[in-house]
């Protein structure tokens, strides 16, 4: 893969905390199955299920 300026990669929205992330390499192979910023908006997410988004 190319070098690419940081503003150029691709970036998803947070389902837990809303916020905007950025690709990373480590989630090259699986970034359509990617929907968490972090591991802990990903636990947070697990934990309450049923809760919606805080903003």
């Amino acid at each position: 893969m190319k070098m690419r300026k940081k503003s150029e990669l691709p970036s998803k929205q947070c389902a837990c905390c809303g916020l905007p992330f950025s690709w990373r390499k480590k989630w090259e192979r699986d970034w359509d199955q990617v929907k968490y910023c972090s591991e802990r908006c990903r636990r947070t997410a697990k934990a309450a299920p049923d809760a919606s988004p805080p903003r």
